[in-house]
């Protein structure tokens, strides 16, 4: 029986913030993947080594977390005034899919600099010295990013001394700036309200905020559901049971937002909404062992990313994070104290952040203008991944 041989494409995988994927250039996709549909899903699937029924992705590039199964396609940009065109694509562990509904805001962080080594950024708009500002195009969102690299001696700066936690090792601080964040096709509060009471069987009405910013967020408060806001990973990922019930309450927020018409559908679109609880300050240990104290936080934050309590905190989170507590009455700004804010900091499984945002209100509607905060990126390895060629071809 004849066997197909492996292809090899031109890769890159990355770390950008607290998540890593692997990076390609449009261009270098085989010609079937170059255009949305199965095949160009098929590819990336087993690329990452999905689905796994083992939920290990041991055949493939992917980690077994959300954070590691992520996947990137770069091209130059037609859109005025951009760069480079980002598409983002969250791979499945254990099934067949490749969800394409919304951004990775810590991938986004490594989208620049890949973009000015790939090529994919006019070389005149890039100094020798200094920061370069490279203005992305999110595809699956219709938003703009702008993100700005360090260059030294003509390259990207990836080494410094920015730390990230979550993050093992000091690099260079990449600032990001997500622009005009909320849902371009509808309402930041797609419900009208600040707070909603979220009708959850067997859970009752649970005080929500439901906001589309940086990705569409359902923020709970911790108490409301039997938590601290201070648990780690272990504490919710190890019990079915509680992780039903933080999925029950992600499938009937969607359904709120508008986002599904029925919650059987959320289980074709993991990727959004996210679902966080917050609580008020106080003091924890993170993943790390390094101690946090209530008094260097303004908030307790922890999300769940693609069913499972995320080890540090989803790049887009951060900005849905900073624009509800920028707007007074959201869950998010009681937590921190209520008031008027332009940037909080808060806590995090692996630490803390700090992120900022920009809001008015004009006429009782709410604008945010942008978000911003620091991450940083790197390249762990480059040159080509392989897959069977029947992948594409079949």
């Amino acid at each position: 029986m004849a066997h197909v041989p492996q292809i090899r494409i031109p890769a890159t995988y990355m770390r950008g913030g607290t998540s890593k994927g692997v990076f390609f250039r449009l261009q270098d996709l085989p010609e079937p993947a170059q255009v949305p549909g199965k095949t160009r899903d098929d590819l990336l699937l087993r690329v990452i080594g999905s689905p796994d029924p083992y939920a290990k992705q041991i055949d493939g590039m992917g980690g077994a977390t959300s954070s590691t199964s992520k996947t990137v396609i770069l091209s130059s940009s037609d859109q005025p005034d951009h760069d480079v065109d980002y598409l983002f694509g969250q791979v499945s562990i254990d099934k067949p899919f490749v969800d394409w509904s919304g951004n990775c805001g810590n991938l986004s962080a490594a989208v620049g600099a890949f973009a000015i080594t790939g090529g994919l950024v006019d070389p005149a708009r890039v100094p020798e010295n200094g920061v370069a500002t490279v203005r992305i195009w999110q595809v699956n969102i219709g938003k703009t990013i702008i993100a700005h690299i360090p260059m030294t001696n003509g390259a990207v700066q990836e080494t410094g001394d920015f730390e990230l936690d979550g993050v093992t090792f000091p690099a260079a601080e990449v600032k990001m700036e997500f622009v005009d964040p909320a849902d371009g096709d509808g309402a930041m509060f797609p419900t009208g309200n600040l707070v909603d009471d979220l009708e959850v069987p067997g859970m009752g009405p649970i005080k929500a905020t439901m906001i589309n910013a940086g990705i569409p967020t359902i923020f709970v408060n911790a108490e409301d559901i039997g938590f601290s806001g201070t648990e780690l990973q272990e504490a919710i990922n190890g019990n079915p049971g509680v992780l039903a019930k933080f999925e029950s309450i992600r499938a009937h927020g969607a359904v709120r937002m508008g986002l599904i018409n029925d919650t059987s559908e959320a289980a074709t679109r993991q990727h959004t909404p996210k679902v966080a609880f917050v609580a008020g300050p106080k003091d924890y240990v993170s993943s790390s062992g390094k101690k946090v104290l209530a008094s260097d936080i303004d908030l307790l934050v922890r999300a769940l990313s693609m069913g499972k309590l995320h080890h540090a905190m989803m790049g887009t989170a951060a900005v849905a994070i900073g624009t509800a507590a920028a707007i007074p009455g959201t869950l998010v700004n009681l937590a921190a104290g209520g008031g008027t804010r332009h940037s909080v900091q808060f806590g995090h499984p692996s630490g803390t952040l700090r992120v900022g945002a920009e809001a008015d209100n004009a006429e009782g509607d709410w604008k945010v203008t942008k978000a911003t905060m620091s991450r940083s990126a790197r390249v762990l390895m480059e040159g080509w991944v392989r897959v069977p060629g029947d992948v594409v071809s079949s």
